[in-house]
């Protein structure tokens, strides 16, 4: 064959792989994965950012829910995702910097398997308990747990930042507590109104409209937060230490094309810069956090021997 035809048979047979890499992203709807059950903080925050995405995009942007070990066993999933920029995962504090300290098999590596967008935003967390313990403030609520003699706390899963904190909380306070893991926000929710469980940290996202509500007591909170401004911080009430924030963000299976994650980088910025957004996000206690996508690759591998180290401190571990 004619090196003339040879080349025009390579080109031809090249050409759909050509135009398959050079179509508009997206060209049909992406899917955010989330790791938690619906109705938790992180279910809260992306369903606001939900429409404004897709808006961005110009594509329908579909949420999964897919809860279990603490925001694990999504993630691992979406770790495993064809890189296509069709599937991506709301990253959080627990999932990226706290897990690979606890768990033995974490069937990801956050600091090789992913590629990141960007942050989504930051919120502190609050220390609430059911209104029977009697208590409003930390001093308080130390006491009523110690005449009490054994309690429960519940966490939104195994080897998240709630847990870790519940765990900090029992062991530099010398109290008597049995953990309570639950498989996101929302039955832990029922559980603690419930009076089955006494205390939980947890971000005030999903806490603070029962807390507003009468339902729960909100004792402390991690930093100031406009959503409860009568509820003083840890520090404010001589309590050192817990000053731990949560942040959430997004990102892609690794090895996604750059510019793929530039794009997203770009409507998840835009959308957080607008207002409206911005101020659902700050009621919901969550501070809006534009910026590039470096940002938070940068801060999951600062926070992963930040969280191991408190992991060791308080002997958490998960096999």
């Amino acid at each position: 064959m004619p090196n003339s035809f040879r080349l025009l048979a390579l080109a031809l047979a090249a050409a759909p792989l050509l135009a398959q890499a050079q179509a508009p992203w997206p060209d049909r709807p992406v899917t955010v994965i989330v790791p938690f059950p619906a109705g938790g903080g992180t279910d809260l925050v992306v369903r606001t950012l939900q429409p404004a995405l897709a808006r961005e995009l110009g594509q329908t942007v579909i949420i999964e829910n897919r809860g279990g070990a603490g925001g694990t066993v999504g993630s691992g999933q979406a770790a495993r995702a064809r890189p296509d920029g069709y599937t991506a995962l709301a990253v959080t504090t627990s999932t990226h910097a706290v897990s690979p300290s606890l768990y033995q098999h974490l069937p990801y590596d956050p600091l090789h398997d992913f590629d990141y967008v960007g942050f989504i935003g930051t919120s502190p967390y609050v220390l609430a308990v059911h209104p029977s313990i009697g208590a409003r403030s930390v001093a308080g609520l130390i006491q009523a747990l110690k005449q009490r003699g054994q309690a429960n706390f519940a966490s939104v899963g195994v080897g998240t930042v709630s847990h870790l904190l519940g765990e900090m909380f029992r062991t530099k306070q010398g109290l008597s507590l049995t953990h309570i893991p639950y498989r996101g926000a929302a039955p832990a929710y029922t559980d603690l109104i419930g009076g089955q469980v006494d205390l939980m940290f947890d971000n005030p996202v999903g806490l603070a409209s029962y807390v507003l509500g009468g339902k729960l007591d909100a004792v402390g909170t991690t930093a100031a937060t406009d959503i409860l401004p009568g509820v003083a911080t840890f520090a404010e009430q001589g309590f050192p230490g817990y000053t731990q924030q949560l942040w959430y963000g997004l990102a892609f299976p690794g090895h996604t094309p750059p510019q793929i994650v530039t794009r997203m980088n770009q409507a998840l910025n835009a959308a957080l810069n607008d207002p409206a957004i911005a101020a659902d996000l700050a009621a919901k206690g969550v501070r809006a956090q534009p910026g590039p996508s470096g940002a938070l690759a940068q801060a999951v591998k600062h926070d992963v021997p930040f969280w191991g180290g408190i992991a060791k401190s308080v002997g958490a571990r998960i096999d």
